[in-house]
């Protein structure tokens, strides 16, 4: 380290930070050498004081010298409350700067999703999805790339970020290997826990971050003869370091002081130094301040509320000044260094200048800090009824309406009732909950208190259901929610309870509600959710005669509305389940659709019913061999889903099912990469779920149907492909699935356990259809030569069951198996007769592997020719292979 300051060096809180500009510069040159070039993140960290913002500041001047485009925002103690926040500053600017229809052209079909989180589109009515809406703003930071390359982005205090952006933030720093962008992240140490903590750590995870130290006497003493001349004496400079125990900012802000109060810098007047430094800091900064004068420290108590975009026209009202005293304590406190005019070029951005900013966030947290309780709620109050009035909305405001003293005040519950469902409306539902906590803590007046608890309940659906649940009760136990509100928060309630595993609290729930009211629509309602749950849990106690209730209810609907129709999906997909006849099933779920068509209130996006509603519709399809309408509603789902921005659960199950349809039809590689996005997605949303279950369940399948059985065995390792198993239904039955994959890799016993696992679990819920639950063919085929009597029982009731459900799949994987158990000219009998009915059948895997079973029994080269070649469109691998041995061996007559 030297102690003369480097002649480029703008700042004197650069002091010994000349590996840290080093790789900066580094950075910022990879960055501009190539469009190509992959992105980059730095984290600087420290605790305040210690020169983060002078970095940013060295990295916007060497990225500005180089051509780069640089976008900077900062977070704020008092805004950690406003959701989007930071990357509102870091974008606003760049997409303001646009015309409307030019915006909307560069980020295309995430405009309507992102652009409300941004400010430059209006909500829509519905509730936003917190993922899609982070993954649409993760898009158009990738498109504003392209199109200002090379791009720079500065953000300063990131401990101090909302949530929000955190997540955003996280999500883009997993994207930067393919995307030209560098990222600059200063924070301090700690200030942060919760989610927001877990963001912030993920985005430096597996990354460089560099921790800044305190200076060293040696620079401490370098920089006090810089700022006050080469006759510093030693001792004084030493004093200096240890006053200020090397911290750049307060050594900065000490020598200011002793240039104010003109002191020599020598040992006689070291002893000094200490009361100097006092009073730039806690205590000694307020005592400093209140001798300004009183207007100059309201101004200040005004600015440290507003937190951001302080002008003197804005702090006035709010310290109710007229102007020219306002001007007055600004240009007064620019004096007193608390206060200072930003710099254009600062780390700021914003849409809007502001005229004033505090000096240092140390200075902020002090002055904020200082205000008086009483005082500071009061003038919040005062700030966001400023807010209101200038027409920017609640949830402008809310970050005020959260400080404000709980008074009974019936207004102030509307206004956070409001801004939550703003927040909501823009994919903010921890903001929103906030400010429904907030405004039960008023308290609500009686006869909205219930509604309060219910809009939270909601709020709090996706990301604590376990939370919702409270809330809901408790909602339901008060007077407040009738009609079709309490009808609604019954059913979040048990939607809740089944998402935290509750699944039989979640049937008692709705079974006790329906029992209440007269017979009606809403009954019917609770009825079918009732049915619904009990029909998706994978448990084996099931309510005697439930089936025969639901089929006699059913019985009586003609689909006139969507009460009917829900029930009559229930219904359909029960029978499925149970292996009866496809044909009145497939009848049965038609009544359910308008000309072939979801009902309005019955779409994917609609809250009422729920996903798993429609799935029970479109699963219900897919195993009565009607895969084109199958697969017509799970690529609605997807559609939906990604037009209106849900990229959590929801799109993770829609791609899980397209995936399923996939596999049903035969397209084994689509089907394996709609399951791996599937999984991709799911794993944010977090393991153990049942979304997790069905794209895992499916992708193993799949693999073993391309014969990559150890890549099965891998996906089932990673992804805790084994028991215990979800506590509501999978389809293709995974108790089948994991059989079929011990099996395959020679874990004989362990497999033959789980096929009767299966055959146990499917008994008890009177699960008999052997197109999802194949327990039966892959038992039997294990048994065959250790027990043929058991083995030849087993296809018996397979070709049973097969032809009571009566699809050419089922019929035809049933003469498969019988024709796998036999020899001779009855096996080749049976194989053709399978052939026949798969030749039909949607299903081109299995027709794929009869034809080459067929050809290998019958010794038929155009039969294994054929087989290979669907084998092949299949992308069954292993299948395909077992083709070529048998034809490069030569067939002929044996």
């Amino acid at each position: 380290m030297t102690e003369v300051r480097p002649p480029a060096v703008p700042s004197a809180a650069l002091w010994e930070r000349d590996e840290e500009v080093a790789v900066i510069t580094q950075a910022v040159d990879t960055l501009c050498a190539d469009r190509s070039s992959p992105g980059g993140l730095l984290v600087l960290r420290g605790e305040a004081g210690l020169g983060k913002t002078a970095l940013l500041a060295e990295t916007r001047r060497i990225a500005e010298q180089r051509g780069c485009t640089v976008w900077s925002a900062r977070g704020g103690e008092t805004l950690r409350s406003v959701p989007f926040n930071v990357v509102r500053q870091l974008l606003q600017p760049a997409l303001v700067s646009m015309l409307p229809e030019e915006a909307r052209e560069y980020l295309g079909d995430w405009y309507d999703i992102a652009g409300p989180a941004l400010g430059i589109a209006d909500p829509g009515e519905r509730h936003a999805d917190p993922q899609g809406v982070c993954e649409g703003l993760v898009a158009a930071v990738r498109r504003l790339a392209r199109r200002d390359w090379p791009l720079v982005l500065l953000i300063d205090d990131a401990h101090w970020a909302d949530q929000e952006t955190l997540r955003w933030l996280a999500s883009f720093a997993e994207r930067l290997a393919d995307v030209s962008v560098l990222v600059v992240v200063a924070r301090r140490p700690g200030e942060i826990s919760g989610a927001g903590a877990r963001h912030l750590d993920a985005v430096a995870a597996d990354r460089p971050v560099t921790t800044l130290s305190a200076l060293t006497p040696e620079a401490a003493a370098g920089l006090t003869r810089a700022t006050l001349g080469e006759n510093a004496d030693a001792a004084f400079c030493r004093e200096v370091w240890a006053v200020t125990g090397g911290n750049p900012y307060e050594t900065v802000e000490l020598l200011a002081k002793v240039q104010d109060a003109e002191l020599d810098p020598v040992e006689a007047h070291a002893g000094e130094l200490r009361d100097l430094n006092r009073s730039a800091r806690g205590g000694g900064l307020v005592a400093r301040l209140e001798q300004l004068g009183i207007d100059a420290t309201r101004f200040a108590w005004a600015a440290a509320i507003l937190g951001n975009d302080i002008t003197v026209d804005l702090v006035a009202r709010l310290a109710t000044l007229d102007l020219d005293d306002a001007a007055r304590c600004a240009e007064r406190l620019r004096g007193a260094r608390i206060l200072t005019v930003p710099d254009p070029s600062s780390v700021t951005g914003r849409a809007a200048p502001a005229d004033l900013e505090f000096v240092h966030p140390l200075i902020a947290t002090a002055v904020y800090n200082s205000i008086p309780d009483a005082l500071r709620r009061a003038m919040h109050g005062i700030a966001a009824r400023i807010v209101t009035d200038s027409g920017r909305g609640a949830a402008a405001a809310a970050r005020h309406l959260l400080e404000v003293h709980p008074d009974d005040d019936e207004e102030l519950v509307w206004q956070l009732r409001e801004a939550a469902r703003e927040h909501l409306a823009v994919g903010a539902p921890d903001a929103a909950r906030r400010c429904l906590e907030r405004a039960l803590e008023e308290p609500p007046r009686p006869e909205v208190h219930a509604q309060v608890l219910y809009e939270l309940g909601c709020a709090t659906f996706l990301t604590a259901p376990a939370r919702t649940i409270g809330h809901l009760r408790t909602a339901l136990g008060m007077p407040g929610l009738d009609g079709d509100r309490r009808v609604d928060a019954v059913v979040r309630l048990s939607q809740a309870l089944l998402h935290n595993d509750q699944m039989e609290e979640a049937v008692r729930t709705v079974e006790a509600e329906a029992a209440r009211l007269e017979p009606g629509p809403a009954q019917m309602r609770l009825r079918t959710v009732q049915f619904m749950w009990e029909g998706i849990h994978a448990g084996e106690a099931v309510s005697p005669g439930r089936s025969e209730r639901l089929a006699e209810l059913a019985a009586t609907c003609t689909g006139r509305d969507n009460s009917e129709r829900a029930l009559l999906i229930v219904r359909g997909f029960d029978a499925m389940m149970r292996g009866e006849n496809a044909e009145e099933i497939v009848e049965i779920c038609d009544r359910a659709l308008v000309n072939g068509r979801l009902a309005p209130g019955l779409g994917w996006t609609d809250s009422e019913w729920g996903v798993e509603l429609l799935l029970m519709l479109a699963d219900a399809y897919a195993y009565t061999d009607r895969l084109d309408r199958a697969e017509s509603l799970y690529n609605e789902a997807l559609h939906a889903y990604d037009t209106a921005g849900w990229s959590g659960g929801h799109l993770a199950l829609a791609h899980a099912y397209v995936g399923l349809g996939h596999r049903r039809r035969g397209r084994l590689e689509a089907a394996e990469a709609a399951l791996r996005e599937s999984l991709r997605l799911a794993e944010r949303v977090g393991r153990g779920l049942p979304l997790y279950w069905t794209a895992t369940c499916n992708l193993v399948d799949t693999l073993l149907a391309r014969g990559h059985v150890d890549e099965a065995w891998e996906v089932a390792e990673r992804y805790d492909f084994a028991p215990p198993y979800p506590s509501t239904i999978v389809l293709p039955d995974p108790r089948s699935v994991r059989g079929r994959l011990l099996l395959a890799v020679g874990r004989f016993q362990e497999g033959v356990n789980e096929l009767e696992a299966a055959q146990k679990a499917a008994a008890a819920r009177g699960h008999h259809n052997p197109v999802h639950v194949f327990w039966a063919t892959d038992l039997a085929r294990a048994l065959a030569a250790e027990d043929p009597a058991r083995a030849a029982r087993l296809a018996v009731d397979v070709r049973r069951q097969a032809e009571r459900f009566g699809t050419d799949t089922a019929i035809g994987e049933a003469l498969r198996l019988a024709a796998a158990l036999e020899t001779g000219q009855r096996a080749v009998r049976l194989a053709a007769q399978a052939v026949t009915y798969l030749e039909s059948s949607p299903c081109q895997y299995e027709h794929a592997a009869a034809r080459v079973e067929y050809g290998i029994l019958a010794r038929s080269v155009p039969d294994l020719e054929r087989g290979l070649a669907l084998a092949r469109s299949c992308g069954a691998d292993g299948l395909a292979k077992r083709a070529e041995e048998e034809l490069g061996a030569g067939v002929g007559p044996r």
